[in-house]
């Protein structure tokens, strides 16, 4: 059993890899601002975590479909609707259950699926261990006022927690000006980024067997910081963002990987893209949204 489900992991982490490449690519266009392109990473993480898809003549999957993966249809409801899983490896005989063509590849994916499954729940504790660890690390915090707390055992301030956050600032800050950390840390918030990082992290976890994986995480948590400060200094004048960018410089870059923190990400891209930062109109807005609609549409289905 364990086998199989390897199979089919490796086989999701391929596609994954490509699509993940495709987003490397789109997210370069410097027109299309990282609110935006953000949203993309939902790709890759789809095709890591659901082997199954909707069939579709008008997915990028069509074009490399009779080279390098066959669709194995698992379900067809009518004959213009049909769900199915990508098989680049074609390891495979027959798919339910799976046969192998050679009697040595059982043993082949019955070993890798052993190696595989040992690596990623031993991620997935080391993560669960430091993400408590980094709980407990504040949680002798001075409450300053609703979910805002001063610690001395922080460098940066951050977001610390999912489900019930707290704003956590350094000691040495109080003297400074915070109104920017906090809009940004509460634009966290507000986004669910703790949450998204952590389900990031345990995604990789799963794949850790492809390198590309920990770079797609990498840059997707980078993504999250650069839109956070899109959506913090939306609304701010051209001083006002010239401040935030400032504010930026003075921050230090946080140790904890499980915490959305001001000054985390690389400073001088973030101060960059705050100063360039552009307001979208009502006719963007909805040119972007049908960009992406048709993207996902092309990379998250597979080939008709």
């Amino acid at each position: 059993m364990i086998g199989w489900i390897c199979y089919w992991v490796i086989n999701m982490s391929i596609v994954a890899s490509f699509m993940g490449l495709i987003v490397l690519l789109i997210r370069k266009i410097r027109f299309i601002p990282h609110r935006v392109s953000v949203f993309l990473w939902i790709i890759p993480f789809l095709r890591m975590v659901v082997p199954v898809g909707i069939n579709s003549p008008y997915s990028l999957m069509s074009l490399v479909s009779k080279l390098t993966t066959k669709t194995v249809i698992v379900y067809q409801p009518s004959d213009d609707l049909a769900f199915s899983v990508s098989n680049t490896i074609r390891a495979a005989e027959s798919y339910s259950p799976i046969t192998y063509k050679a009697d040595f590849l059982e043993t082949v994916f019955n070993v890798t699926g052993f190696i595989w499954i040992v690596g990623a729940l031993a991620l997935i504790i080391a993560l669960t261990i430091l993400y408590i660890s980094t709980k407990r690390a504040v949680a002798d915090a001075d409450k300053i006022e609703s979910n805002i707390f001063l610690s001395g055992k922080v460098d940066s301030p951050a977001v610390y927690g999912i489900f019930r956050p707290m704003i956590v600032i350094p000691e040495s800050y109080k003297e400074k000006e915070l109104e920017y950390i906090i809009r940004h840390e509460k634009t966290h918030i507000k986004r669910l980024d703790n949450l998204w990082r952590i389900i990031g992290f345990v995604t990789a976890s799963i794949h850790w067997f492809n390198p590309l994986s920990w770079v797609f995480l990498k840059t997707f948590l980078t993504d999250l910081e650069l839109a956070c400060d899109e959506m913090a200094v939306a609304g701010y004048e051209k001083e006002e963002r010239k401040e935030y960018a400032r504010t930026l410089l003075e921050c230090s870059q946080s140790k904890s990987m499980l915490v959305s923190a001001f000054g985390g990400a690389k400073v001088r891209t973030r101060i960059e893209n705050v100063l360039s930062y552009k307001k979208m109109t009502a006719f963007s807005a909805i040119g972007f949204t049908l960009l992406i609609l048709v993207i996902f549409f092309t990379l998250i289905t597979n080939a008709g």
